[in-house]
């Protein structure tokens, strides 16, 4: 869908809230106020004179849908830039006119979802609408939405309630209006005994996830990613939202302080990195210019932003700009797939039928062929034996007109004309009957072909059912494959988490040893200063020997002499003791 097909349904909705008569016709003064919004919301520059010139009253009164579309194709569509103007404000302009007028909300307060709330789940609806008017989106697009709305709630939708709800629709229509999908919301029947705040919370997320193309954003509390700077190098925890063409990281996530962003085309790629740095579960984005490191609260959230951002990748490579308008088109592509196939399964079951009305014709013809062929045969023996009863009365005649020859020869003659005549009937009759044989073996013929022909579209019927299961077969193999790769992944995490605990048991043994060896150093500190006491001690008690041997090997003398006598004495032993000091050291 491209932009010009997206403004238009807004813009068709706001043209039929300005048609109060609903005959298909707004005057020229509403079309000017609509005009002069448009212009202004979608950030056209335009000239206030030339457009109440155009708008200007005089006597052909109210202008229809088409009589509008020139000026606002040409004056306004072919003007807009995409990226230039606040879709949201567009979009808001186009709610409050048709809201105004077709919205009828619950009077008491009872209604499901607010008045913003309301406001998304139109803007949803139009996306998914199908692109002819009026607009209204099919059932299928409807349980895609329900389910979506459902799923952010962890809440599993009611498909055969839905489809109760289907059923009960009016003959014909071939979907549901906004005003009827608004309504069956409102009812409560498919989202009963949930608060309205939880409908909001839901409601936001897939209207940021479809119509703000959201791929992927952090959920609260522990939704922030850490990502470590380019300069300082240190790690700072920020909210992040993907989209299709960027990444951008905010301070929290209220996004109203935005901090970067990352520009994402083909060639940038996604890595999983080894954990370091005090920090798991890392994971980069690299781009032409720089590479980016962040880490995840978990393995889960690291694998769910990785996914998201080599979809954004893979989109940018294939040029396109929008998932969910991708997947909308798939969507209406099989729609359209099956249709086409139950058309076709129609179509065969007609000619089916139509060849089984022919074979039961041509059987009841050969039935009457049949019958006629029967009475064809009972008139001939019914003839033969008349014949027969006529040739012997005509020998008894002849024995009886012997006699009387002259007379019965005129009678011969007369009796033979209506013999031959009689012979040439039964020739004319034979010949009919050859005829009415070889259309009785032309019919068979037919009844032979229209056989071979019903064996033909049997034996395509077949080789059908064939390719249909080949296919199905082929989804359960991918299936399968889909399967075995969880599988997988599963096993890898109960690995990683073994190696984890095993580097933690490592980890607390090191530490045992450690507290061992601090131990037995303790230990042997207090070995080294004991014997270092020791060692005091022995030095102390040889210095006292000395002195007592000193004292008992020379007499004690005259003062003088005596002092003299000591020292030489001491100053003998001196190298003695200084030998035997460094030995005990």
């Amino acid at each position: 869908m491209d932009l010009r097909a997206e403004l238009l349904k807004s813009i068709w909705y706001a043209f039929t809230a300005l048609d109060v008569e609903k005959s298909g016709k707004v005057s020229k003064s509403q079309l000017k106020v609509l005009s002069h919004n448009l212009y202004t919301v979608l950030c056209i520059p335009h000239d206030p004179v030339a457009l109440e010139e155009h708008f200007r009253d005089d006597d052909d009164g109210p202008v229809s849908s088409q009589g509008y579309m020139p000026y606002l194709n040409k004056y306004i569509l072919d003007k807009v830039e995409e990226g230039a103007f606040v879709k949201e404000n567009f979009d808001e302009l186009c709610w409050t006119l048709t809201a105004k007028k077709n919205y009828k909300p619950d009077r008491n307060g009872n209604s499901i979802v607010s008045h913003q709330d309301a406001f998304k789940l139109w803007c949803l609806f139009n996306f998914l609408s199908e692109d002819r008017y009026p607009l209204v989106m099919v059932p299928d697009e409807v349980e895609y939405l329900l389910k979506k709305i459902c799923t952010a709630m962890n809440v599993e939708l009611n498909s055969c309630e839905l489809d109760d709800y289907l059923s009960q629709e009016p003959q014909g229509q071939v979907g549901l209006t906004v005003w009827q999908f608004l309504d069956m919301v409102n009812s409560g029947r498919f989202l009963r005994g949930i608060e309205q705040e939880a409908i909001s919370m839901a409601v936001e997320e897939v209207y940021q996830e479809v119509i703000e193309d959201v791929l992927k954003q952090a959920r609260s509390p522990h939704g922030y990613l850490w990502k470590r700077g380019q300069l300082r190098r240190n790690w700072s925890e920020r909210w992040f939202m993907l989209k299709p063409s960027v990444l951008s990281y905010y301070m929290s996530e209220e996004r109203k302080e935005k901090k970067g962003s990352i520009v994402l085309d083909k060639h940038c790629c996604v890595e999983v990195l080894p954990d370091r740095d005090g920090k798991r579960c890392m994971f980069c984005v690299k781009t032409s210019s720089r590479t980016y490191e962040m880490s995840a609260s978990d393995t889960r959230q690291r694998q769910e932003w990785t996914l998201a951002i080599q979809t954004a990748i893979r989109l940018q490579a294939e040029g396109k700009k929008s998932l969910h308008k991708d997947l909308k088109q798939k969507r209406r592509e099989q729609r359209e797939q099956r249709e086409q196939r139950k058309a076709a399964k129609q179509e065969e079951t007609q000619r089916l039928k139509q060849l089984q009305e022919e074979k039961e014709r041509k059987l009841q013809e050969l039935e009457l062929l049949k019958e006629a062929q029967r009475q064809a045969e009972i008139l001939l023996q019914e003839e033969e034996q008349r014949r027969r009863q006529q040739h012997e009365e005509m020998q008894r005649t002849l024995e009886i007109q012997l006699r009387e020859a002259e007379q019965a020869r005129a009678s011969m003659q007369a009796e033979m004309v209506l013999k031959e005549a009689e012979a040439e009937r039964q020739r004319k009759r034979i010949l009919e009957l050859e005829a009415m044989q070889e259309r009785l073996q032309e019919a068979l013929q037919q009844e032979v072909k229209a056989r071979q022909d019903e064996e033909a579209v049997r034996y395509a019927q077949a080789r059908l059912l064939a390719e249909e299961e080949e296919k199905l077969k082929q989804l359960m193999k991918l299936k399968e494959e889909q399967e075995e790769y969880i599988i997988k992944t599963q096993r890898e995490k109960q690995v990683l988490k073994q190696e984890m605990e095993n580097k933690n048991k490592c980890l607390e043994e090191a530490q045992k040893q450690l507290e061992e060896v601090r131990v037995n150093r303790q230990r042997v500190d207090q070995d080294v200063m004991a014997a270092q006491r020791k060692l005091r001690q022995a030095s102390t008690n040889v210095k006292h020997w000395n002195v007592q041997m000193n004292r008992l090997m020379h007499p004690i003398g005259p003062g003088d002499k005596r002092t003299n006598m000591s020292g030489g004495v001491f100053a003998g032993y001196q190298p003695l003791l200084s030998q035997r000091d460094s030995s005990l050291k």
